[in-house]
């Protein structure tokens, strides 16, 4: 093999290093991406866990949108609170970057839709009342009346 031949082989084989070094960083950096996907999906859906366990606790008639007898808000006040708290952790996590955008905004259209709900509105006016120094997160979204 004359010195020419060699010096092209050997500059090809570069360029076939090269290619295969680009193409390995590439499918590392998708790997990671979908790594990271399926982290974020994972645990946003441990938090739509949560929320179906507080919601199922929640009177029938207030996720209907009817309004409570005081003395049953008063005994469900606790699983309200419970359920503004999730909902105040949902507004941290977005404002961490911690959750999607496509997730914040089911989750933001969430707790608008069940704050319009005479039930859920009484639970969150008495409890930002008594919790004044807490939720701060859930009052910037949706203060209370």
């Amino acid at each position: 093999m004359s010195a020419v031949s060699l010096a092209r082989a050997i500059a090809f084989t570069g360029v076939l290093a090269s290619i295969a070094t680009a193409i390995g960083v590439a499918l590392a950096g998708w790997q990671l991406r979908l790594s990271q996907r399926l982290a974020s999906t994972q645990f946003e859906d441990q938090l739509a866990m949560q929320y179906r366990a507080r919601i199922q606790d929640l009177p029938v008639d207030a996720l209907l949108g009817e309004s409570l007898p005081p003395e049953e808000l008063h005994e469900n006040l606790a699983t309200f609170y419970h359920y503004f708290d999730l909902s105040n952790e949902q507004v941290f996590l977005h404002e961490r970057g911690r959750v999607r955008e496509s997730t914040w905004n089911e989750w933001r259209s969430g707790i608008e839709q069940n704050l319009r709900r005479p039930a859920f509105r009484e639970a969150w006016s008495e409890i930002a009342r008594r919790a004044p120094d807490s939720f701060d997160e859930l009052r910037r979204v949706a203060p209370p009346l």
